[in-house]
Order: structure tokens, then C-alpha cells, then sequence
């Protein structure tokens, strides 16, 4: 399988992940135009940043239509930013249409601790999941992140932060989404990533 990693602008380390994939055992490359969807089979769609200003770079990059397009018949992997605008609608800054992908929204993280939240945080499986297969209770992974999604039904993992607890994983069919940063969540990010691996088998 050859994953392919969206770069609309709004990556920030997509090298970085590029670099995970591979460690992972992907055969992974970048996009930055619609044609070049057609080389791979999945897809990771990553990010750092606004919601707004990440679906303005897609439209603007003419993206959006070959990523929907994509999207719908291929394994997809949203990563923090990427995670988030895979839902219906954020709340950043503005209101502002995510690509509706799944059915939730995002909006500022309500809690008594200081954000954005950084740093290594253990997450709780909650259902079944064939992204988080193997993960347990003392794997820590790296958070960066002043938003979250909620409203959200198809929730896999939950993390917790300044007695705050919100969705940190999604899964529907082959379209999966993750708030913290596999790519830098050393050996325990590297696993959720040879899970993505398998998802189009």
C-alpha cells in the first residue's frame, strides 16, 4: 500500500510523518495537487493551525474536490488539524464549514488547565478499534492542541487533561481521526501507524 500524506500549507511536520509512515513499513509520499491522488492508496491528511485558515488553503489549492472524492472510497487518516476538519463545522475564531466528513464540531477545549495542551497524555479505548489495536494504559502520546471535536458518536479513545475528558480518537468504516501526533509519539505512535497500514486490507 502507498500512503499519501495532503499537503495543503497547513501541515506543519509533514516530512516528520512522512518519516514515521516510513518507519512503520509505508511506502509514503507527499501530495500537493489533485493529480497526484491517484498514486496512492491511503491517505493522511495532517495539520497544525486554524480550522478556517486550513479550509481556505484547500480551497484555495484546489484540493477539495479531489480530497472528498478521495476520501470517500479510500482508508483515511486524520491527524490533530486533520482530524478536525474531517467534521461538519468548527468554531475558531468563526464559523467556519469543515468538510463533513463526520458528523461532529469543534470547538475550544473548556478546562481548568493552561492551553493549548502540550505534551504526553495515556488515552482509554473505549470500543473496539482497529487504529488503537495494542494500546494500553501506559502508552503515552504527544498533544498540541487548543480545540477539540465533540458532538461525536463513532468515539474510540478518550484522553483526559486538567480533569477535562473529550474525544481523542474516531473511527467510522476506513475514515479515521486522531488528536494527538502519532509521528512524535515515539514507539506507541508508531504502532497506531501499522495499524493504519492495515486498514485497506
Amino acid at each position: 500500500m502507498k500512503i499519501g500524506v495532503v499537503d495543503y500549507g497547513r501541515a506543519g511536520n509533514i516530512y516528520n510523518i512522512v518519516n514515521a509512515l516510513e518507519a512503520a513499513g509505508a511506502d509514503a509520499g507527499t501530495i500537493s495537487n489533485a493529480d497526484d491522488f491517484a498514486q496512492y492508496d491511503q491517505l493522511v491528511i495532517p495539520g497544525v493551525g486554524a480550522f478556517p485558515d486550513a479550509l481556505e488553503e484547500i480551497e484555495t489549492r484546489g484540493l477539495r474536490g479531489a480530497l472528498l472524492a478521495n476520501i470517500a472510497r479510500k482508508p483515511t487518516l486524520g491527524i490533530c488539524l486533520g482530524m478536525q476538519i474531517l467534521c461538519k463545522v468548527g468554531f475558531e475564531f468563526v464559523e467556519c464549514d469543515g468538510l463533513g466528513v463526520v458528523d461532529g464540531e469543534v470547538r475550544p477545549i473548556q478546562c481548568k488547565g493552561p492551553v493549548p495542551r502540550m505534551g504526553f497524555g495515556s488515552i482509554e479505548v473505549v470500543r473496539p478499534s482497529r487504529l488503537l489495536a495494542g494500546v494500553t494504559p501506559t502508552d503515552e502520546f504527544y498533544f498540541m492542541h487548543s480545540y477539540e471535536v465533540v458532538n461525536y458518536t463513532d468515539v474510540t479513545g478518550l484522553t483526559s487533561y486538567a480533569e477535562h475528558r473529550y474525544v481523542c480518537a474516531f473511527e467510522t468504516g476506513h475514515i479515521f481521526g486522531v488528536q494527538f501526533h502519532p509521528e512524535r509519539s515515539r514507539e506507541a505512535g508508531i504502532g497506531v501507524l501499522k495499524n493504519f497500514l492495515h486498514a485497506g486490507e
